[in-house]
């Protein structure tokens, strides 16, 4: 255990004193940061640590040094005022989505933290939506803090046409551009350096959170001094219902304590849940869900799970899967604890069969999984060496048992093995943890795409496989058509009249007609849409035999498509890009430089677009990757398969 890790918290006996609080930010917002002042405060670490010289507790590995971001959620639990608060810290970075949208399915509010030194721009706005859409309870930390012109900012970006319901709940006090310390508006607390307290911004808090309670408002007009109990109940209430978003400002360590001091009083605990998951009884049979897969070089995968109900035992059956222990994750560090209570997250060794997203229970009842991010940046892998090949395929079985957002594919057209991920950042994590957790080398190839041929006009081809060598010879000729037949697959014909090719012979001609068509004519792809027809040819009594004619037929097709009449298809998919209105123009200009066809354009939801055009395949191998920097971080799209369509000729050429 790291010298700066002080010793565990006690274990907490009531789900109410519970609170699972996730942070979500933008790249660089300072959520790491923010973290460690937070254990700091807390007393779970002695020192706090930094990014740049990678020695927090939430970024263990050592790709998240070298990348110097987070690239998976990390859990610090923390004891405060006899309260446990597991915080869940998230990356920023879009290729990890999905490990932010687990975070938040394993947690009751949000923290969205947002740097002052930053315009609130629209990757911060997706963020807000995004909190906003799972119904987390969601308070604001800004972060890096000179001045009080961010808090305005905030007010008005996340205040959605009315910034009364972004209320500072502390009242930041600054000397020389520096944060100095706050008052709590509510109850008066002062924390640091803190400034007089102000009427007027404790009457607007007041008037925000006594909502719907007009004998809280009527005792605040009337000039009564309300107790600060009464005003933590209004603030509660409306933080669950959404309706108020408390903001502080933070300039660690400062500003730590006064969020920890929120999520206590005002967050919700795990009983106050209002998603329609099952409420947390410590009495009812275990349901828990896995949230995150790890591995440990000692234990081997390291499932993080969230409790909903019931209370869970080393002992605990859960259908399939053996509890042996349950540790509590600080970091990437375990503490061993006998049980623990709906509503918790904890850690289970060496399950299994469960992947991220799977249930666990003992009466098979499942919750659903939330939404991953789509894979659509593909990397065609080769295994470096026979010895990498042999272990490549369990190897990738673990990871993708770890990483729901990571998806293999053998591609039975072009035969590459294709790891399809959300982003270059993800790919370059899934290629280091191949490499030094499995000790798997491979190399990276160029991707192809698999393309067709087909006929674009009809064709004839006359097939003569004859050979004499002593003994019995081979013979068969045979005459073919090819017609082009579009969206009608491959059909064979038979034509042939007076038994010019006996019939035991004809399925000899088709089996070496779509055998050829299988290899392609032109440049080694199959050839689709076609109708081929068997017209005359010849038969000898000894030498003519199945081999003989399935020559012949190849020689045939192989003849046909010499005239020039053969075109290359490539697939084309259609392609919906949700974005800012702002960047819409941008990308509709990059779509049409990608050949691709705008099908339309309509409302996406508030500020945004979604967009619809058909796109050949070959101009979206890299689009994940352009489609991030042309939208700032913010577009995101999908596509679906619509058709193989003619490739221009000056393009086709590259292919034969």
């Amino acid at each position: 255990m790291s010298d700066r890790t002080a010793p565990p918290p006690p274990p907490v006996e009531d789900p109410g004193r519970l609170r699972n609080v996730v942070l979500v930010g933008a790249p660089g917002s300072g959520k790491t940061a923010l973290a460690e002042a937070l254990a700091l405060a807390a007393g779970a670490i002695t020192r706090a640590g930094s990014v740049p010289d990678g020695s927090t507790v939430s970024d263990h590995e050592a790709i998240e040094h070298q990348q110097q971001r987070s690239v998976q959620l990390a859990v610090l639990p923390l004891a405060w005022r006899g309260h446990k608060i597991n915080l869940i810290d998230t990356p920023g970075y879009a290729d990890f989505a999905g490990e932010r949208r687990a975070g938040m399915r394993a947690a009751e509010a949000a923290v969205l933290v947002v740097s002052a030194t930053e315009p609130v721009g629209p990757t911060v706005l997706a963020l807000w939506r995004e909190c906003r859409a799972a119904g987390l309870p969601t308070a604001i930390a800004l972060t890096r803090v000179h001045g009080p012109e961010a808090v305005t900012a905030c007010q008005q970006a996340f205040g959605e046409g009315h910034p009364d319901t972004v209320l500072p709940l502390f009242l930041p006090g600054f000397r020389d551009g520096r944060l100095t310390g706050s008052v709590e508006l509510l109850t008066g607390r002062g924390y640091g350096d803190a400034p007089e307290p102000d009427r007027a911004a404790r009457g607007a808090l007041v008037e925000a959170i006594a909502g719907e309670d007009d004998t809280l408002l009527e005792r605040w007009v009337a000039g009564e001094e309300l107790e600060p109990d009464a005003l933590t109940a209004a603030l509660r209430r409306e933080l669950r219902q959404n309706t108020v978003h408390p903001l502080l400002c933070t300039a660690a360590p400062l500003g730590a304590t006064e969020l920890l001091d929120l999520v206590v009083d005002a967050f919700p605990s795990p009983a106050e849940r209002t998603d329609g998951l099952p409420a947390p009884d410590p009495d009812a049979p275990v349901l828990a869900q896995v949230v995150h897969t790890g591995e440990d070089q000692y234990v081997g995968r390291l499932s993080l799970v969230r409790v909903f109900t019931g209370t869970l035992r080393p002992d605990t059956p859960l259908g399939g899967e053996r509890v042996t222990a349950i540790t509590s994750p600080f970091g990437h560090h375990q503490r061993p604890v006998p049980q623990a209570l709906p509503g918790d997250l904890v850690c289970l060794a060496r399950l299994g069969t469960a992947r991220t997203g799977d249930t666990l229970s003992a009466d098979g009842a499942a919750l659903d999984r939330w939404p991953q991010p789509e894979p659509l940046l593909p990397t065609a892998v080769e295994a470096h060496s026979k010895a990498d090949e042999d272990r490549l395929a369990q190897s990738l079985a673990r990871l993708t048992a770890q990483d729901p957002a990571l998806r293999v594919e053998q591609n039975p057209d072009t035969h590459q093995l294709v790891l399809w991920c959300t982003g270059e950042a993800h790919q370059a994590v899934v290629l280091d943890r191949l490499r030094t957790r499995y000790g798997v080398q491979v190399d990276a190839v160029a991707y192809r795409v698999a393309l067709r041929e087909t006929f674009a006009a009809p064709g004839t081809g006359h097939g003569r496989h004859v050979k004499q060598s002593g003994g019995h010879g081979q013979y068969a000729i045979c005459d073919l058509t090819v017609e082009p037949l579009p969206g009608g697959g491959v059909e064979f014909v038979d034509h042939v009249v007076g038994g010019a090719v006996p019939r035991n012979f004809v399925p000899s001609v088709e089996k070496g007609v779509r055998g050829q068509l299988a290899k392609g004519v032109l440049a080694g792809y199959p050839v689709v849409d076609v109708r081929v027809t068997l017209t005359d040819g010849k038969a000898h009594s000894v030498d003519s035999s199945d081999a003989a004619f399935q020559a012949a037929a190849a020689l045939a097709l192989r003849e046909a498509a010499a005239d020039g009449s053969v075109r290359l298809l490539e697939p084309v998919a259609e392609v919906r890009v949700l974005l800012p209105d702002e960047y819409q123009g941008a990308v509709l200009s990059d779509l049409s430089a990608r050949r691709g066809h705008v099908l339309g354009t309509e409302p996406g939801g508030p500020g945004l677009s979604l967009l619809r055009a058909e796109v050949p395949e070959l101009e979206l191998a890299h689009y994940p990757v352009d489609l991030r920097s042309l939208s700032h971080g913010t577009g995101t799209f999908s596509r679906s398969y619509v058709r193989h369509a003619p490739m221009p000729a000056a393009l086709a050429a590259q292919y034969r």
